[in-house]
């Protein structure tokens, strides 16, 4: 019987080690916040129109313009077809070679 009331308490203790932060998820409110406004754009270049209808559905111009500059088309190259494999951007062959001239010529 004391084995069974240690065993008991073991695991009630054990529950409430897990319950407790868990039992403040049920009350949470969801968050509203204001994303900052958009202030970097695309370079003008051969292909823009291809980078601003595919890079810009899931990132910011930031993301372009904060990498490294003069990388080369190895580079961008590598970039675009991370962000189809890894991310599975919808891109098509055609936008994705586009989006490698024109990122590389202008970046």
């Amino acid at each position: 019987m004391i084995k069974h009331l240690k065993s008991l308490a073991m695991a009630v203790a054990i529950a409430g080690t897990f319950a407790g932060p868990l039992a403040g998820l049920a009350a949470a409110k969801p968050l509203n916040y204001e994303l900052p406004e958009e202030t970097a754009v695309f370079k003008p270049g051969p292909g823009i129109e291809s980078a601003q209808n595919n890079c810009a559905a899931c990132h910011s111009a930031d993301y372009v313009t904060t990498q490294p500059p003069h990388m080369g088309r190895p580079f961008w190259e590598a970039e675009v077809h991370k962000m189809i494999s890894a991310y599975h951007a919808p891109i098509d062959d055609t936008d994705a070679k586009a989006i490698i001239d024109y990122l590389a010529a202008t970046y």
